[in-house]
């Protein structure tokens, strides 16, 4: 029964169980409320709001694009928006990934990775070809429309629609800390990776067309990031069974994790990747999927020419031109170094929350940071899913004035309790020591509220 929270308006609210409080304004790394509450946005929204809020340079160049043009279709036009956007990421993105096709957001954009995989191998075999299924990890969240579904692995928001998807086939996440084989790297051999290989021969290599993954994983198991050769080893299967390796950077990509993109640490070049979210800051909807110059020659100058796929704000010049300019104010202003910076003196500063009995791992890269709470540190016990620990820490959080990414189901899909800490990359070293401080008050007492002591070890 819902506990009917929620404002009575018009709104059809994702939760009918939260109260949300109203927010009148945001700048910098803040919002606030309009009953005078000030919280620092520590999540950037989704990890979206990566140059933060209330950008004067951003407002002023989205005013002047609106009075040239705010719409055009990308079925008949171009303009000098998107035609500088588009210079702009395949600059930022590694190797030959030189082709951007514009989007209105991340599910938008790895459903369209796996169309433009199912396209390119059709116009290069011939319509009789069979390579169609996409295998991907489980704890893995690629987005909420039925292709972008079928390949998420986090099963607790698969369930209801269960039905309607596609059954494409998921191997084990990268995740040390949990790791299913009972291991530790690097003893492990990596068998997380090498379980590709088994998945493609299981399936039949003539039967699967890409493999998605994300480098940082976002909000299925905030944090989770592999050791520096799983991607190398990745790569190399792919090339071998012939199948395109797709990176979902929708979370890590764009500066967040103190590189262009997530992937830039394992030193791999994808055949497609996709981005949205600090894209254009959450300044205005916009993603893309980025592909590499045999796909898009394959497609469209071998082949037919044309990409049977489309969206109606896909390659729009508003959101083109909003996405440039936060993408030059990225560079000019060095906000990638800068997530590395405090990403990394934020992550010595989280070393000593081990001392509160609930914090069971914190992991991540810049200022991409997953914290997993446990009910027992030795045995990685989660809480139960009755305790809501994940709510109880939100609403501390709230009070102490940051807001979190609070989400469940890291250990089996449904349990257990982790947040997601992605604040903008704006953030300086006082805004860190701020965040930090009420962060640990806010743990402090979550462990105190569900394990009934002080809260520390």
């Amino acid at each position: 029964m819902s506990l009917n929270k929620a404002p009575k308006n018009n709104v059809f609210y994702r939760n009918q169980n939260w109260h949300y409080p109203r927010i009148a304004y945001g700048k910098g790394v803040y919002l606030y409320g309009e009953d005078g509450k000030k919280y620092m946005d520590a999540c950037s929204g989704s990890a979206v709001a990566n140059i933060g809020h209330g950008n004067e340079e951003v407002a002023k160049a989205t005013a002047e694009q609106i009075k040239k043009v705010a719409f055009t279709h990308l079925s008949r036009f171009t303009n000098e928006a998107i035609e500088d956007c588009a210079e702009i990421v395949s600059k930022w993105a590694p190797g030959d990934l030189n082709h951007v096709y514009f989007v209105s957001g991340g599910s938008e954009a790895t459903e369209t990775a796996i169309k433009l995989s199912r396209q390119y191998f059709v116009e290069r075999d011939g319509k009789k070809t069979s390579k169609w299924k996409v295998i991907s990890r489980w704890n893995s969240f690629h987005g909420n429309t039925m292709g972008s579904l079928s390949m998420t692995g986090s099963t607790g928001r698969r369930r209801i629609y269960d039905p309607l998807l596609i059954n494409f086939p998921k191997i084990n996440q990268a995740y040390c800390y949990r790791c299913p084989y009972n291991s530790s790297y690097p003893e492990c051999n990596l068998q997380c990776a090498y379980e590709l290989e088994k998945s493609i021969l299981r399936w039949g290599p003539e039967n699967i067309a890409a493999f998605i993954a994300e480098p940082v994983i976002g909000s299925a198991a905030p944090g989770v990031n592999p050791p520096k050769e799983y991607f190398k080893i990745i790569r190399e299967i792919c090339d071998k069974y012939d199948v395109i390796m797709i990176l979902d950077e929708v979370m890590a990509g764009c500066g967040r994790t103190g590189k262009n993109f997530g992937i830039d640490h394992y030193e791999v070049v994808p055949d497609i990747i996709t981005m949205a979210k600090g894209m254009s800051s959450g300044y205005s909807p916009i993603g893309a999927a980025v592909t590499n110059d045999e796909i898009f020659e394959t497609i469209m100058i071998k082949g037919s020419g044309q990409f049977v796929h489309g969206h109606t704000y896909g390659g729009n010049p508003l959101s083109a031109s909003i996405a440039r300019t936060v993408m030059k104010i990225i560079e000019r202003e060095g906000y990638i170094e800068n997530a590395r910076v405090q990403g990394e003196y934020l992550f010595e500063l989280m070393e000593d929350l081990y001392k509160y009995p609930i914090v069971g791992e914190i992991r991540g890269k810049g200022l991409m940071i997953g914290i997993e709470f446990v009910k027992d540190q030795d045995t990685k016990e989660p809480f139960e899913i009755e305790r809501n620990l994940k709510g109880i820490f939100t609403n501390n959080c709230l009070e102490e004035g940051i807001v979190p990414y609070p989400g469940g189901g890291s250990v089996d899909g449904i349990r257990g309790d982790h947040t997601l800490f992605a604040p903008p990359i704006t953030i300086n070293r006082k805004e860190i020591e701020e965040f930090y401080e009420k962060l640990e008050n806010a743990i402090q007492k979550t462990s105190e509220e569900t394990l009934g002591t002080k809260g520390i070890l």
